[in-house]
């Protein structure tokens, strides 16, 4: 018998995935075995995919079998690929091509006030979610991924990445505690991922081990933008390094917290309100503030309490966070209407604005409002409140827009 390899799943309940399992042979060609709910419509492009993938490999004898539950195209692909890599070493990779609207950059203050988080080997999951307009979108191939399936996550995320068109949204991925999490890179950095989220950090050397490997990448891959970072604080170490870590490398966009390891690390059961963790929130607020970036607070786990959620949301806002995750999509609008700004910030920042433009437009190096003088950091946060209540719906799309920058 020759080497078998599967991945996938099956089953009735199972959407928009496949399940592949190939066995390589001693002679008699490639034959495909194709059991798919579309086959009326896609029988001819499916098995024309899979030859196309065993003969990148060079798999000239085998028999494929392909139970389709209406999986894309990306995902059939990487399905096959992962069979594929368990019958035979390749370092190959077969990438299918990328969508347009999948290689736009980000940039490091870009507005991240949701961000949802979707398992890296459950496809389904991922088709649509971009309607939902988070800010960012989390592709996960850690605590969502079982350890036999991590790598065929890594075949599906990076074939996301290159195909599914998320409208919009931040392009993140999640990888794997280091030291494997650094093997993930080579899979996403090339795929035009914006934000990489690294998962129990407890100190700069590991940022700077994981920017620096990203830049291995990108310079083998002839690629020249920037992949920010977003370390999540998980542990009681993790939280007395945060300034250490906020400050690892430039490419640091956010500081975000996991809040179940983190108190999972004091032996402390998490509550509702939040005492046990109050140190900890303050600690990254302020080690973010120090640094000059965003501070990301944690999910919340019950997706069925949007008033509970809504309180959350309005303490965390009040403690200087900037945006939190998310675990389902109908999280999202409750998300951003309570980071939104109230009406007074938003009076305020646009007399702030104003009284700003107006002395520029007058060649006047000192600007004031009433009796005080502004300077340009309370300009520059007037403009992100005026930003965020344009993108909240709270102020028309058309509103003047500034571009201040800090100490001009």
């Amino acid at each position: 018998m020759g080497k078998k390899g599967t991945a996938g799943n099956q089953g009735p309940q199972i959407r928009s995935d496949c399940f592949a399992a190939l066995e390589l042979k001693s002679k008699g060609g490639v034959e495909i075995i194709l059991n798919s709910k579309v086959n009326a419509l896609y029988n001819k492009s499916i098995r024309e995919l899979a030859l196309q993938i065993l003969d990148f490999f060079q798999v000239k004898n085998a028999k494929l079998e392909l139970v389709d539950r209406g999986a894309l195209p990306f995902v059939l692909a990487a399905r096959i690929e992962a069979a594929v890599k368990q019958c035979l070493e390749s370092e190959g990779e077969y990438w299918l091509e990328m969508i347009p609207e999948n290689q736009s950059l980000t940039t490091k203050d870009r507005t991240r006030r949701s961000r949802l988080y979707l398992p890296g080997n459950t496809p389904k999951l991922m088709l649509n979610a971009g309607i939902h307009k988070p800010d960012g979108i989390i592709l996960d191939l850690e605590d969502s991924v079982a350890q036999d399936k991590k790598v065929e996550a890594r075949l599906v995320v990076r074939n996301a990445l290159r195909q599914v068109d998320f409208y919009g949204a931040e392009r993140m991925v999640r990888i794997n505690q280091l030291p494997l999490g650094l093997e993930d890179l080579s899979y996403i950095v090339p795929h035009h991922v914006n934000l990489i989220l690294i998962p129990k950090c407890e100190s700069a050397d590991q940022i700077q081990t994981v920017d620096k490997k990203i830049s291995e990448i990108l310079v083998k891959a002839e690629m020249d933008h920037t992949i920010y970072l977003m370390p999540i604080l998980e542990s009681a170490l993790g939280i007395i390094k945060a300034y250490e870590i906020a400050s690892a490398t430039d490419n640091v966009a956010a500081l975000a917290i996991g809040l179940e390891d983190y108190t999972a690390d004091l032996g402390a059961p998490r509550t509702k309100e939040g005492r046990e963790s109050f140190f900890a929130r303050n600690q990254v607020v302020n080690a973010a503030r120090a640094t000059g970036i965003q501070a990301i607070d944690s999910v919340f786990s019950d997706v069925a309490d949007m008033e509970a959620l809504r309180q959350v949301v309005l303490e965390s806002k009040s403690l200087g966070f900037d945006g939190m995750g998310c675990i389902h999509p109908r999280q999202i609008k409750v998300i951003h209407e309570a980071f939104a700004p109230s009406e007074e910030e938003i009076h305020q920042a646009e007399k702030i604005v104003r009284a700003f433009d107006e002395a520029t437009s007058q060649g006047l190096g000192v600007v004031s409002l009433g009796s005080k003088m502004i300077d340009p950091p309370v300009v520059k946060r007037a403009q992100k409140t005026i930003d965020l209540a344009v993108k909240s719906g709270m102020l028309p799309e058309n509103w003047k827009t500034l571009n201040v920058k800090q100490g001009s």
